[in-house]
């Protein structure tokens, strides 16, 4: 039951969706919402390519005690943010970098090293100045 509240707009009271086939889903879909889908141990590399092949890479959360488990996923996995053993939301701003991959992206990692110079674009201007009757040799010149 949801609080009073919420009676005006669209909320929803957190919700656990077992799916058959992660291609049912068909859009990205944020909480209270947590599907499962269960597999075959063995199948580990399968299921990481159909969450691939989805096209969405916001966040991973990975639940396992086995390093050797946890590093493959990572590695084949195509997401900005990867978590293991822990809450999948709250990223620290200004400290945790946080961004997707695919369609859950645009681009730069907010709050990353990088972040502020992707918002730059570099332009360089070139003149021959030989073209305008100028003297290329004084450029040339070396210091005295």
């Amino acid at each position: 039951m949801l609080p009073e509240a919420t009676a005006r707009g669209w909320f929803i009271a957190p919700t656990a969706i077992e799916l058959d086939r992660l291609d049912r889903l068909d859009k990205e879909v944020f909480g209270p919402v947590l599907h499962v889908v269960r597999f075959q141990a063995d199948r580990l590399d399968q299921v990481v390519d159909a969450i691939n092949a989805t096209g969405y890479g916001l966040t991973l959360g990975i639940h396992s005690r086995i390093n050797e488990t946890v590093e493959a996923i990572v590695a084949r996995a195509r997401v900005g943010n990867v978590y293991v053993n822990r809450s999948m939301i709250g990223a620290v701003v200004g400290v945790q970098p946080f961004g997707g991959e695919g369609l859950s992206g645009t681009g730069p990692k907010a709050g990353g090293p990088h972040y502020l110079p992707r918002f730059a674009t570099e332009r360089v201007v070139s003149v021959d100045t030989t073209s305008a009757g100028g003297n290329a040799s004084l450029l040339s010149l070396g210091e005295s």
